[in-house]
């Protein structure tokens, strides 16, 4: 595989050398000073087929230069309320790193309830922090370490799953597209801790429908994780909700514990940063208000297929859950 993967390497960065100078400019804020590493990746979500992997990467530009990406960062939301929104109902943060000096991403998928602004502003939002993990955190990660470091860990915690949650599975299926079409094969590992029923059923059903480099990624722990987790970071980068034997809490700890909140470091240190940004791009003009807007991609088939089956074996397991409190109820009745 080392040789085909350096002759489809070299071929990929031929074909890069072809594209407009737009999407050239683009590309370095991709790439951030490693095309090597860019091109890799690509290749890696489509199996090593170079045209696959060039069209997937120019699709990916095209839709960085007409949905001014590249400027995101500038575009803080506002007012601050409606960012506080957005962050107690989009549960995710940087708790620290690992000792290998990978971003430790939580993401509170049980209890976030996306409710509180608009699909916009929570797209806006995953994507700023999806540039400023790859413009900001992982350069500064790799100049640190002296040695070139691209992805993150993801801690997803499902404390509070329910059915519920199917009302939030559209909005999460356009964030895992643009995610798989933009950011491919940025996150090394998922851990996924504080598992009810209601998850294990679903992904018994779910895994044979991921890709198999995708499923090699995901480790579902037992309780909170904690255990597995010390063997990767130190305690002080343990997200909040992973810190006990068993249990969370969405709002366990003060701000500065609770990576999901406003008030976190890194939440402050983000924010801070665009409303730098924005300032330096127009000084003059005020900030304007409200989301930015993104143009939300169609889900893949395989996507939509495996919403769809999400969506079906949650249903199932509440109709048994709703039968079998039934039948308790008639045994006591008797």
């Amino acid at each position: 595989m080392g040789m085909v993967s350096e002759d489809a390497i070299n071929q990929f960065s031929a074909l890069m050398e072809e594209v407009e100078e737009p999407l050239k400019k683009t590309f370095q804020n991709v790439h951030q000073g490693y095309p090597r590493e860019t091109y890799t990746r690509f290749l890696k979500a489509r199996e090593w087929n170079v045209q696959k992997a060039h069209k997937m990467l120019v699709d990916s530009l095209n839709w960085r230069v007409q949905n001014d990406i590249d400027n995101i960062l500038t575009k803080p939301i506002l007012p601050a309320d409606l960012y506080r929104a957005v962050r107690d109902s989009q549960l995710i943060g940087v708790s620290g790193y690992s000792r290998e000096g990978l971003p430790v991403y939580a993401i509170g998928v049980g209890q976030s309830s996306l409710d509180k602004a608009s699909v916009h502003c929570y797209v806006q939002s995953h994507i700023q922090m999806n540039e400023y993990r790859d413009r900001v955190i992982l350069p500064t990660q790799t100049k640190k370490h002296g040695r070139h470091i691209s992805t993150c860990i993801k801690v997803l915690d499902m404390t509070g799953l329910k059915l519920s949650a199917l009302s939030q599975i559209k909005l999460l299926t356009i964030i895992s597209t643009i995610d798989d079409l933009n950011y491919p094969e940025k996150t090394s590992t998922y851990y996924v801790v504080n598992v009810p029923y209601v998850f294990s059923a679903c992904w018994k059903v779910v895994k044979p429908l991921l890709q198999e480099r995708t499923r090699k990624k995901v480790q579902v722990l037992s309780g909170s994780g904690r255990d597995e987790l010390l063997q990767i970071m130190d305690y002080a980068s343990l997200p909040h909700f992973c810190r006990k034997e068993s249990g969370s809490s969405r709002h366990s700890g003060h701000g500065t514990e609770n990576c999901y909140s406003l008030d976190h470091p890194f939440h402050q240190e983000l924010y801070s940063y665009m409303k730098r940004q924005a300032s330096v791009v127009e000084p003059v003009e005020p900030i304007k208000q409200g989301s930015f807007h993104v143009d939300l991609p169609e889900p893949a088939p395989e996507g939509a297929i495996i919403a769809e089956t999400i969506e079906s074996e949650m249903h199932k397991y509440h109709k048994q859950n709703a039968v079998d409190s039934l039948d308790k109820l008639k045994i006591t009745d008797d």
